[in-house]
């Protein structure tokens, strides 16, 4: 019994070692803060900083001692001063081309003294991450305008197959750079917002919200002028020939009138179609003074389909097309 009671009391002293060994871990203050961003812009010399505070505040702490290192692809590397401020420490790494996402971690190593009695301690920060981006979408020039008015996107990292989106529909793009991308505000309900995104072959970003105002003609809207643009219907909009039936490689003239005379600017018709492989053609943009515009269709690839075409305040054009 006594051996009994010896051992039950023995497992209590142990269980409370436990619990307060585990209470003093978690009341240390982990001497390091990382300060390097999540994700760091792509720059041509492909060297990048990164950033901690270390801050020792064990009792005994030896100044002078602090050695910050950070670990990289399991390689340690040196840390040095940064002006940033005090206790700040900053290392420069280059990565390797077609890198984009970098692992690391940080090491404190110091000594520290307790009754004449040196030790040497060692602290881990938690496993880092920080993204190399390529691209990345700054804002949109202006925030509102016409339909048919051009809007320019600043950014990083365009390329030409990147198109915009209003809500979940496609645009209009124009690539113009890899620092600039825009697109013309196409042929929506008027006096709303709209959620304007970049696609690409990794997805869509977020870029703002535009409002589309509706404003009639001779206003300055900023980009291409659209008269009438209220949403009234102000006549037909023709094409002639009113369908077109090509053979690969052959080319005919398309002429497209509006109801209305581009008065202080051009006016761009919003053209898609359902065989966009079937059709090559420019964009459609009637000159100030005139209501009408002459462009080439040259046939593409075999397919049936339509052309579709709409201005402000006119109804949607179908043109049947046919390649042969």
């Amino acid at each position: 019994m006594q051996n009994n009671r010896f051992l039950h009391a023995r497992r209590i002293f142990l269980g409370l070692g436990i619990v307060l060994g585990l209470g003093l871990v978690g009341c240390r203050t982990v001497p390091i803060t990382n300060l390097t961003p999540d994700a760091q812009p792509s720059n041509p010399s492909q060297i990048y900083r990164f950033t901690a505070r270390f801050d020792p505040r064990d009792a005994g702490f030896v100044e002078g001692s602090l050695t910050p290192t950070i670990v990289i692809d399991q390689k340690p590397f040196k840390m040095t001063k940064s002006p940033l401020g005090e206790k700040i420490y900053e290392f420069e790494y280059q990565v390797p081309a077609g890198v984009s996402e970098v692992s690391y971690y940080y090491i404190a190593t110091y000594q520290v003294q307790n009754n004449g009695i040196s030790s040497r301690r060692e602290e881990f920060s938690p496993l880092q991450r920080s993204s190399i981006v390529g691209r990345y979408v700054l804002q949109l020039e202006v925030n509102r305008g016409p339909v048919g008015a051009r809007i320019s996107i600043v950014g990083r990292g365009f390329t030409p197959s990147d198109i915009v989106y209003f809500d979940s529909t496609p645009v209009r793009t124009v690539f113009e750079s890899p620092n600039s991308i825009s697109f013309y505000v196409p042929a929506v309900e008027t006096n709303r917002n709209y959620k304007v995104s970049l696609g690409s072959t990794v997805g869509q970003s977020p870029v703002g919200t535009f409002r589309v105002d509706a404003i009639g003609g001779g206003v300055e809207g900023g980009g291409k002028d659209f008269p009438a643009a209220t949403g009234a219907i102000s006549g037909p909009l023709t094409a002639s020939p009113s369908s077109l039936n090509l053979r690969t490689g052959e080319k005919v003239s398309v002429t497209f009138t509006t109801p209305v005379t581009a008065s202080s600017r051009e006016i761009l018709l919003d053209v898609t179609t359902d065989v966009p492989e079937s059709v090559i053609m420019p964009e459609v943009v009637v000159p100030v003074g005139s209501n009408h515009v002459t462009i080439t269709v040259e046939g593409g690839r075999p397919g049936a389909g339509s052309l579709f075409i709409k201005g402000p305040g006119t109804r949607e054009l179908t043109v049947p097309v046919t390649v042969k």
